[in-house]
């Protein structure tokens, strides 16, 4: 059985297609309950560092460049463990990224997803 990846908004309706459900994000999604997420983890080492993310700020227009610091971010040593981790999960079941940002498009979970689906 293939699986799937796939990338949400945790603000969005659970579904029994999301799989394992893997919230990506450095920071609890404001006005969120953990109760109200039904997540499966919460892997908070693999989302951009501080500094990355701040740079970005979700300019669609720091997009590319965003991309290309952050895939570099996830061989650092600060990030590899939880990179693998997810790699895994990736591996062995449908997936479904999870982030409060509003432009999925341009956002850490489609770097993420694009990456696990080049590592498989």
């Amino acid at each position: 059985m293939a699986t799937q990846i796939t990338c949400r908004r945790v603000y969005e309706e659970t579904t029994a297609r999301d799989g394992k459900r893997v919230l990506v994000d450095r920071v609890w999604p404001r006005g969120m309950r953990k109760e109200d997420l039904h997540l499966d983890e919460w892997l908070r080492e693999v989302a951009p560092s501080t500094e990355l993310r701040k740079w970005y700020g979700h300019d669609p227009d720091r997009f590319a460049e965003f991309r290309r610091r952050y895939l570099s971010e996830l061989r650092d040593s600060a990030h590899r463990e939880a990179a693998v981790h997810l790699r895994d999960l990736a591996t062995h079941d449908t997936i479904t990224l999870l982030t409060a940002t509003k432009d999925i498009e341009h956002s850490q979970a489609a770097v993420l997803a694009e990456w696990l689906a080049e590592k498989r």
